[in-house]
């Protein structure tokens, strides 16, 4: 078991990055630009965010990475990209409250891919928690006891289903390269995730300036540098003060703060059901990190 103590600096530190990341849902509903560009931007500026957090710190950037290693974090940010924009555009198609309930099916993803990618017995705890999480997800859709959905909200909660796969994929590669500075490995697969989008922009003509004003401009700051660069460097630096488990669970104030900002903030409402399957969801992927002492 990790019996690292945690102290107070660091756990604020989880806890504020943990608000930022709730709070992008409803700032991405006020930036008129596209998923792709906003993708690009995020990891454009996060990254050189970081870069500049290092410098000030007198921190080197890292030792060069092997190529097989640097690679892989290349690819991982190429994934993260594409999360970014199927995450982006599930909220242009259903609420930030479902958008984000969606994309929290990733530990429930990885949970029942373990067994074939790291053959991870999958235990008793873990499936009754992927299948409540499942159940939740399935409430939270609107098909029990609202109907079908219209197709733009179908649409919305595949596409932030999509999110979550991708997501996924990032943390199981993630855990085929370890022993990368956490800085240096965010600095890489953020320059990727922005990269990665390029070639698209320039194809689509991304790069035209459509919808581009002066608040449109500070808002997309905001999330590059605050939403990730910030954000980021927060949440890195709080882990030395932090063990494992808790860091895992206090990561859940994301998903809870982002329903409460987007009821606040864009008058979301989930329903009596939804708001059941958003408890199953968020306290299945808690229960499931939740390990028993001496472990």
């Amino acid at each position: 078991m990790d019996g690292k103590a945690n102290d107070r600096k660091s756990i604020l530190m989880i806890v504020s990055s943990m608000l930022i990341f709730g709070t992008i849902g409803v700032f991405r509903r006020f930036i008129p630009l596209s998923s792709a560009f906003l993708a690009f931007a995020r990891g454009i500026l996060g990254s050189l965010f970081l870069l500049a957090v290092l410098h000030l710190k007198k921190r080197p950037a890292g030792e060069k990475l092997p190529p097989r290693t640097l690679l892989t974090l290349a690819v991982t940010g190429a994934l993260i990209g594409i999360n970014w924009i199927l995450l982006f555009e599930a909220y242009n198609y259903t609420t930030v409250a479902v958008a984000t309930l969606c994309y929290y099916m990733q530990p429930t993803i990885v949970v029942l891919l373990s067994p074939l990618v790291f053959h991870e017995a999958l235990t008793g705890k873990k499936a009754f928690c992927a299948a409540a999480a499942i159940a939740g997800m399935v409430l939270v859709s609107g098909v029990v006891g609202e109907g079908a959905p219209q197709a733009g909200g179908i649409r919305g909660i595949l596409l932030g289903l999509g999110a979550a796969v991708f997501y996924a994929a990032v943390v199981i590669m993630n855990k085929k390269a370890p022993g990368v500075d956490a800085y240096q490995k965010t600095i890489v697969q953020l320059m990727s995730a922005g990269a990665v989008m390029i070639p698209y922009l320039l194809l689509t003509g991304g790069f035209g300036g459509g919808g581009f004003s002066g608040s449109a401009l500070v808002l997309l700051l905001v999330v590059g540098i605050v939403h990730t660069g910030i954000a980021y460097a927060l949440y890195f630096g709080s882990m030395d003060g932090l063990n494992v488990q808790s860091i895992a669970i206090l990561s859940y104030i994301d998903p809870v703060s982002a329903l409460l900002f987007s009821a606040v903030f864009l008058n979301e409402r989930l329903s009596a059901l939804s708001i059941l399957g958003a408890g199953m969801i968020i306290g299945s992927a808690i229960v499931s990190e939740i390990r028993p002492a001496g472990k």
